[in-house]
C-alpha cells in the first residue's frame, strides 16, 4: 500500500470544516486520496476551501442544531458521490463563565452543537453505513478539556467529556457493522478558535490580548502550541484501514499536556 494514498476512493464528511482543525483534515485526507465534503453553517468559507482543494472537493452546508440540515447534506453527499466512508464530527463552539454566571442559553447552546450535533450527525451517517454494508470510520473531536474540569470552562469541558463518553458507547454498538468510532482530543491549538478563547479569558481575567495563549503555549510540554497540521496525522490515522482493531478509543494529541 502507498503510504502517501491511504485513503484513495473513499468519501469524507468532515463537519466545520471552513477554517482551522476541520479545513486542515480536509486538506489532508484529498492529499491521502480521498473525495471529501466541507460542510459547515458558513457556507461561503466552506465552499471557498473546496474551491482551493480543487474537483475531490464539495462544499455543503450544515446546521448540526438541525436534523433537517443535517440529513439534507449527509443526502447531498450520498447524491454527489454515492456513500461516506468517513465521518469527522468537528463542528463545535466554546465559552466560558464563573459556576455563578453560567445562563441557560449558553449551556444550552454548547450542548446543542457539541453534544447533540455529534450525536445526531453520527447517528445519521451510522444509518447510511449499515444500510450500505460496508463500514466506515466515525471521528469525533473532543478536547483535553473533556478529560478534566477547569474553573471558568465548566460547560465546555462537560461537552467534551459527553463526546467522550458518547464514542465510548457508540464505538461499542456500531462495531458490529463494522464501523469504528473513535475520538480526537486536542490540547490548545493555535488559530481562530483560540484567537476567540484569549479574548474571552482576557476579559474574563483581566489579562492583556494574548497573554493567555502565550502562557498556556509556554506551559505545553512540546514547547509550543499545537497547529491544526499536528493533528492530521492522527485524523488520516482513525480513518484508514490501520485502524480497523481500534474502537471507541480517544486520543490525546496535545504535545504532553495530558497522559491517560
Amino acid at each position: 500500500m502507498n503510504a502517501q494514498r491511504r485513503l484513495t476512493g473513499r468519501v469524507a464528511l468532515v463537519t466545520g470544516a471552513a477554517r482551522g482543525i476541520g479545513r486542515a483534515f480536509c486538506e489532508a485526507y484529498a492529499h491521502e486520496g480521498a473525495r471529501v465534503v466541507i460542510a459547515d453553517i458558513d457556507h461561503v468559507g466552506a465552499q471557498g476551501v473546496a474551491d482551493r482543494i480543487g474537483e475531490s472537493a464539495i462544499a455543503v452546508h450544515i446546521d448540526v442544531r438541525e436534523q433537517a440540515s443535517i440529513d439534507s447534506a449527509v443526502a447531498q453527499v450520498i447524491d454527489r458521490f454515492g456513500h461516506i466512508d468517513i465521518l469527522v464530527n468537528n463542528a463545535a463552539v466554546f465559552d466560558l463563565d464563573p459556576i455563578v454566571d453560567i445562563t441557560r442559553e449558553s449551556y444550552n447552546r454548547l450542548f446543542d452543537i457539541n453534544v447533540s450535533g455529534t450525536l445526531f450527525t453520527l447517528q445519521a451517517v451510522a444509518r447510511h453505513m449499515i444500510e450500505r454494508g460496508k463500514g466506515g470510520k466515525i471521528i469525533n473531536m473532543a478536547s483535553q478539556a473533556g478529560r478534566r474540569g477547569e474553573p471558568l470552562v465548566a460547560v465546555y469541558c462537560a461537552t467534551k467529556a459527553a463526546v467522550i463518553s458518547l464514542t465510548q458507547s457508540a464505538g461499542l454498538n456500531l462495531i458490529k457493522h463494522g464501523i469504528n468510532v473513535n475520538a480526537i482530543a486536542p490540547g490548545v491549538v493555535d488559530g481562530e478558535h483560540w484567537d476567540g478563547v484569549d479574548a474571552k479569558f482576557a476579559q474574563a481575567e483581566g489579562l492583556a490580548p494574548g497573554e493567555k495563549k502565550s502562557t498556556v503555549g509556554a506551559a505545553v510540554p512540546f514547547g509550543r502550541m499545537a497547529t491544526p497540521a499536528d493533528l492530521s496525522g492522527m485524523a488520516i490515522f482513525l480513518a484508514s484501514s490501520d485502524a480497523d482493531y481500534i474502537v471507541a478509543q480517544t486520543y490525546n494529541v496535545d504535545g504532553g499536556n495530558w497522559m491517560n
